[in-house]
């Protein structure tokens, strides 16, 4: 059966209803949370700061970077941060992990400036980095063109391994996801339904390719929309970052078939992000929607 998550976006002005929505989503069975990391902008929370809060506040569910943004946030202090979270959490953090979609806000804010394919380098080395952080090596050190480590000491070993889940759009990091991430993270919008077959298809051959079983993959699904009959906002009613694309609306008999269609294309998780930011559309997903799909 698909796995079932929700999204939050990390608004300022919406933290009350995040966490009604969170508090929803723990209570319906769900078993994740995503938590886009971006933080130039400024009506945004950190990420890094809002996980912590909401993970102390639930016992069950867990959370993850949808996805974070590596340029801003060096490889080995990211390692020991979500080592942290999953220790104190009781084994509830997941890294997603993206090589940085917005590069001139990215170096506006100081981080650096980097081509497409560098981008694509340093997220190669930057998993490379955490794998060495959350191992029970007495001493690591690295040497990469955009990182290094230098007898460092690792710690602490995470509770549960880890899942690196891969925002990844384009052939090359769909063959770095295939040769060395735990999992692959699109948004429905972004690619469409058949580049989303397609990406899954090559990922299979890639890791095969490796030498990796390709199920030991997990393919987890960014989705925005309405469960029900409420408008649905337009790209100008809502700030930047909210739409990803034209999101999905339908009664729940719908949002159950296209959930049972995106696992017959291979994914095995689907995480909702409601357009209309409130617990209610968290309810009816775990009320009306889920129980079809049984």
């Amino acid at each position: 059966m698909t796995t079932i998550g929700i999204a939050i976006i990390p608004d300022v002005e919406a933290l009350e209803r995040n966490r009604e929505m969170v508090r929803a989503a723990e209570d319906g069975g769900f078993s994740l949370v995503g938590v886009q990391d971006h933080p130039y902008q400024r009506y945004f929370f950190d990420t890094w700061s809002l996980i912590p809060t909401l993970l102390a506040e639930t016992e069950r569910i867990s959370f993850f970077t949808d996805v974070a943004s590596l340029p801003l946030r060096p490889p080995a202090v990211m390692a020991k941060a979500a080592a942290s979270l999953d220790v104190l959490s009781g084994g509830r953090f997941e890294l997603g992990l993206g090589a940085g979609a917005m590069p001139d806000l990215i170096a506006n804010y100081g981080g650096p400036t980097r081509t497409r394919g560098e981008t694509i380098e340093a997220l190669e080395e930057a998993v490379d980095v955490l794998r060495l952080m959350w191992s029970d090596e007495r001493s690591v050190a690295y040497e990469g063109r955009y990182y290094r480590l230098e007898d460092v000491r690792p710690g602490p070993r995470p509770a549960h391994p880890i899942g690196i889940w891969l925002g990844a759009f384009r052939p090359r990091m769909l063959r770095l996801t295939a040769r060395k991430a735990d999992g692959w993270l699109p948004s429905l919008g972004v690619l469409s339904r058949d580049e989303m077959r397609a990406g899954n298809e090559l990922i299979d051959e890639a890791a095969q390719e490796a030498g990796r079983d390709p199920r030991s993959i997990r393919r987890i699904l960014n989705v925005q929309g309405v469960i029900g009959e409420e408008h649905v906002p337009s790209r100008a009613d809502l700030p930047v970052g909210y739409l990803l694309g034209e999101p999905l609306a339908g009664p729940a008999a719908w949002w159950a078939e296209t959930i049972a269609g995106w696992a017959d294309d291979g994914f095995d998780t689907v995480v909702f992000w409601p357009v209309i930011q409130d617990a209610g559309q968290v309810e009816r997903l775990a009320g009306e929607v889920v129980p079809l799909l049984a």
